[in-house]
């Protein structure tokens, strides 16, 4: 009988305090074709825009989500924390990005 992978559990949801990177499978390159950045992982390609690869290039598993909105902040006029939370909520769920959360 062949045996089930376990199964993954971790945060669901974004919080301020987490340390985002990408996932080990996932990596972030700019692509010729397209003049774009993008993610790519064994099965998708994310064609991201300037915002997004904005975002992810912070994502490096030192800086909390509140240090990447403050450095975000710092580059442009309009930065909204829930936006920012709200996008990697999404490659989160894709399993694109991983965080690191400190145990209070």
């Amino acid at each position: 009988m062949p045996s089930t992978p376990p199964i993954r559990t971790g945060p669901t949801q974004i919080d301020s305090r987490d340390r985002p990177r990408l996932a080990r499978h996932v990596r972030l390159t700019f692509d010729r074709a397209r003049e774009r950045h993008v993610l790519l992982s064994p099965e998708t390609v994310v064609v991201l825009n300037a915002t997004g690869t904005a975002v992810l290039e912070l994502c490096d598993g030192q800086r909390t989500v509140t240090e990447i909105v403050a450095e975000l902040g710092a580059r442009y006029s309009r930065v909204v924390d829930e936006e920012v939370r709200g996008f990697l909520d999404r490659l989160l769920a894709r399993r694109c990005v991983e965080v690191d959360r400190d145990e209070e």
